[in-house]
Parts: C-alpha cells; structure tokens; sequence
C-alpha cells in the first residue's frame, strides 16, 4: 500500500507560511512523540530558512518516557532544544513560554538597550495533521479559540492568538509532505493517526503494529489482550496474523462459522494503540 494524501488547502497553507515568515521571530515544531522524526514535515527546514526554533514532543504521556528522553538529546544535539508535553492535560505547557523568550533573548535585549518597550514575540506554531496544534493553541491562550478533534485536518485557516501580554501565536493547519519515501512513516503516521482512516487499509497497518509490538512491547500485548505466546517470526504474515485473530478472539471480533473478522480486529488494535491502552508505547527510536 502507497500511502499519499496532499490536500489543496496543504498548498495553499505552505504559501501563507511562506508569505507570513518574514512577521516570525520563533517557530515552535510540534511533533508527536511517538513518533518525532515520522511526524516531522522534511519541508519545514526549507520553508523555514533558520528561524530560531522549539521543538514540542507532544502526546508525550502516551509515548515510552525513557524513548522520548532519547529524542530529547537527539535534537538537542541538532542545536534544537526540545520539550516533551501534553497538550491535552497541560504537562509542560507552561514552560513554553519561558523556552520561546531564551530562543529571542538577544532581540529583547537589543530592544532594551534601545530604551524601546519589548513587543510580543511573534511566534509560528507547526505541524502535520492531528498532532495537537489546535489543542496547545487552546490551552496556551486560556480559552477555546481553534477547533479541536480527534480527526486530521480540523484547523483549515491562519489566525492570530494573543498568549498573554509577551507572545502572539500564529496557528496554520497541518502541513503533510506530497508522497512518503520510507512507506514505514507512512504506517507510522497512519497508526497514531496523522491520515484520515477513509484512506488506509486498517488490517495493513494493524499488522505493522501488531508486528512492531512484538518486536519491542510484546509483554505490554500480552497484559493488554490475555495472549499466552508471541510468534518469535515476525516476517512471517501468517503468525502475526495468527496473533491478529487470538486479540479479535478476546474481543469478540467474530462472524458466522466462528471466523474473526479481521477488520474489527485490526479496528480495536489501532484504537487501543492510539488511546494508550497498551501501554506508554513509542514507535520509533532515535
């Protein structure tokens, strides 16, 4: 399966940024931490052209906390200070702030030296579909000002956010790259939900995180759906889906004659997975 999805409103939000870029002091990067580097548009560093930068590790609480440290230190020594959160609950939201004014110390400083008043930093806030952005607008700003859903491409416009009296936050919609190269940040992204469900086959990428599980959580598996034996081949098609039709079984996934009926099967898989039932689960390391 080829995953490609580049809605027109993606174009047309990647020339808006183009177009506001020279009004930015400081992009903020939200990523999933799950995965960083799949949810990571490799457009932005060109669109970007070396605007000081915060990358945000968000839906940190559902990801593997000792990965994500890992990630920490990978942008970190990229020259990218990273900051794990959770958009939704609001862990670390309020150290944002903080790491938005170290990246524009010098222009305050400068502004001060002046005898000017330090305007609101202008901040651009990034990222591809579903990672949180409207969210972390929210909260940032203390009242429900973006559209937020569980479902990509909610956000379809630009819009000024006042953040206090120190930041104004520009918030865009999500931006995916055209085609993926590595179909595995395709699955990746299809697994924690970065693309619309309509566009994927479901049982393709239950058994890419059916196969990942055992491969590197199969004990949080086994808890989660009562399997006693992992298949120790995981190249092998039919043992992971093997293991596909024991988790339908638990579940009551079943037609008639006593066959699981894998797409429900793959359906409570992928659910379970984004919602963090198995586990704090990352699904890719640095």
């Amino acid at each position: 399966m080829t995953i490609q999805w580049f809605p027109g409103h993606m174009t047309k939000a990647r020339r808006q940024i183009e177009e506001k870029l020279k009004l930015i002091d400081v992009v903020i990067e939200l990523l999933d931490a799950r995965i960083p580097l799949s949810s990571r548009n490799p457009m932005v560093d060109e669109i970007l052209k070396g605007k000081p930068r915060l990358v945000l590790l968000n839906k940190s609480d559902l990801a593997d906390p000792q990965v994500t440290a890992q990630w920490v230190k990978y942008f970190g020594e990229l020259g990218l200070p990273a900051l794990p959160i959770d958009a939704a609950n609001g862990t670390n939201v309020k150290e944002i702030l903080p790491r938005v004014k170290q990246l524009w110390a010098h222009k305050i400083e400068q502004q001060i030296s002046k005898g000017m008043n330090p305007r609101a930093i202008r901040a651009l806030i990034v990222g591809i579909p579903n990672v949180g952005k409207s969210t972390l607008t929210n909260h940032l700003a203390g009242k429900k000002i973006a559209a937020t859903g569980d479902k990509p491409g909610v956000t379809k416009g630009q819009q000024w956010i006042k953040v206090g009296t120190e930041m104004d936050l520009l918030d865009t919609p999500g931006i995916l790259w055209p085609k993926f190269e590595d179909q595995t940040v395709g699955m990746r992204l299809a697994a924690t939900g970065a693309i619309k469900e309509e566009l994927l086959h479901l049982d393709e990428i239950a058994l890419f995180v059916v196969r990942y599980m055992v491969e590197n959580y199969g004990t949080g598996l086994q808890e989660r759906f009562g399997i006693t034996e992992l298949p120790e081949d995981m190249e092998n098609v039919h043992e992971v889906i093997q293991v596909m039709e024991a988790i339908g079984r638990k579940r009551g996934a079943i037609v008639s004659g006593g066959k699981v009926d894998l797409d429900k099967a793959s359906l409570i898989i992928i659910r379970e997975l984004r919602a963090g039932k198995m586990g704090r689960i990352s699904l890719e390391k640095p």
